[in-house]
């Protein structure tokens, strides 16, 4: 089988600033990395390469066999709905919808309603009864377990998170981070998780950005 997701040779530049040259990751089936380094540092950049948002210079990225950075957007957008799930560091809720209606989101767009997917998925994360609130009436860490419902909706193959305990406190963010993988590992959806706090995923495999390249942070 090949690997859910594949960067080959990806090299990136903004106007005056090379971020990446050559750059080279794999992640298999069920597999968890996480990509760690600094603010400003290219990881978010990195992501949206990955996600497809953004094209690189050079090289390509695959998802299984498909060589989505070279497909015109419309093609990527239509693969990215039931492939990819997304999880960033402000939740992107929105704010006229219940916690429910976000978390079945997906499943609207793809014509696939599930609302009683949504409502398990928000029993597993901890939102029992709160279901037909709106975000303005969710704390910051409960709108987050809403954003991991909603990524995770439609079973995706590959789980990108950019930051997504960034706005949590400690207590939160852990319980966030962890969460995140149990429901995932229970779907065998590969994970990328991108942080700035290397303390948070002491002892995952991944990488460390350095000088537009990537370290290992062992297997």
């Amino acid at each position: 089988m090949p690997p859910v997701l594949r960067a080959e040779d990806v090299s990136f530049a903004y106007p005056g600033l090379a971020l990446f040259s050559r750059l080279n990751l794999e992640l298999g089936p069920g597999e968890v990395r996480v990509l760690v380094g600094p603010s400003g540092s290219g990881k978010t950049t990195l992501v949206h390469l990955l996600a497809g948002i953004l094209t690189p210079d050079r090289g390509t990225v695959y998802w299984d066999a498909h060589p989505i950075s070279r497909w015109p957007e419309e093609q990527r957008v239509r693969l990215r709905k039931r492939y990819l799930g997304l999880v960033f560091q402000h939740h992107y809720l929105l704010p006229e919808l219940t916690a429910l209606e976000n978390a079945a989101l997906p499943g609207w767009i793809l014509g696939r309603p599930d609302p009683d997917r949504a409502r398990r998925l928000l029993h597993r994360v901890g939102l029992a009864g709160k279901e037909g609130l709106k975000p303005e009436h969710l704390s910051g860490g409960e709108r987050q377990r809403v954003a991991v419902a909603r990524a995770l909706f439609s079973r995706p193959r590959l789980l990108l998170a950019d930051e997504p305990t960034g706005a949590l406190d400690r207590q939160n963010a852990g319980g966030v981070l962890d969460l995140m993988l149990a429901l995932a590992e229970e779907a065998g959806t590969a994970v990328l998780l991108a942080t700035h706090d290397e303390r948070l995923v002491a002892g995952l495999p991944g990488w460390r950005i350095e000088r537009g390249g990537l370290v290992s942070l062992g297997s």
